[in-house]
C-alpha cells in the first residue's frame, strides 16, 4: 500500500468517531487502531495475508511473569513497537538508572512501521528502574520506566 494513502487511512481514524479500520488491499492487509485520544492511532501491516496469522498468535502468548516492579511512577508505553534505549546503535543510552529526568526530556524511542516514536518524561524525578530491554518488543500500556 502507499505510504500516502496509509497517510490518509490514519488521519481518516485521528478525524472520525471510529476505534478500528481494517482494510485488504490485494494481497496486504492493513489495521489501524485508535487506542485513545491521547495517543496518536497507530498503524501496522502484514503483506501477505497468511503471514498476518503467526503474528496474531505471538500477541495473544501469555507474557512472562514480571519481576516485582519498584515504587513510583511508571511510563507506560503508548503504542505497540519495538523499545531502543538510544536515538542508534553507537550512541549512548537517553537515560541511565539513577538519573535525574524533567517532563519532557526523551526516555527510549519505540519503532512501529519504520517509524521512530520518541517517548518522553511525563513526571520529573529520578529514573528508578529500567523494565524492557533494548531492541525487546512492546505492548501497548507495558510499564518501560519507573520514575520517583
Amino acid at each position: 500500500m502507499d505510504l500516502r494513502k496509509l497517510k490518509t487511512l490514519i488521519d481518516l481514524v485521528a478525524e472520525s468517531g471510529i476505534a478500528e479500520l481494517e482494510i485488504t488491499e490485494g494481497e496486504g492487509k492493513v489495521r489501524i487502531v485508535k487506542f485513545s485520544q491521547a495517543v496518536q492511532p497507530v498503524a501496522y501491516a502484514a503483506a501477505p495475508v497468511a503471514a498476518a496469522a503467526p503474528v496474531a498468535e505471538a500477541a495473544v502468548a501469555p507474557a512472562p511473569a514480571a519481576a516485582p516492579v519498584a515504587t513510583g511512577h511508571a511510563v507506560k508505553a503508548p503504542m505497540v513497537g519495538t523499545f531502543y534505549r538510544a536515538p542508534n546503535p553507537g550512541a549512548p543510552a537517553f537515560v541511565q538508572v539513577g538519573q535525574q529526568v524533567k517532563e519532557g526530556d526523551v526516555l527510549c524511542i519505540i519503532e512501529a512501521m519504520k517509524l521512530l516514536n520518541e517517548i518522553e518524561a511525563d513526571k520529573t524525578g529520578v529514573i528508578k528502574e529500567i523494565l524492557v530491554e533494548n531492541g525487546e518488543p512492546v505492548e501497548y500500556g507495558q510499564p518501560l520506566f519507573v520514575i520517583a
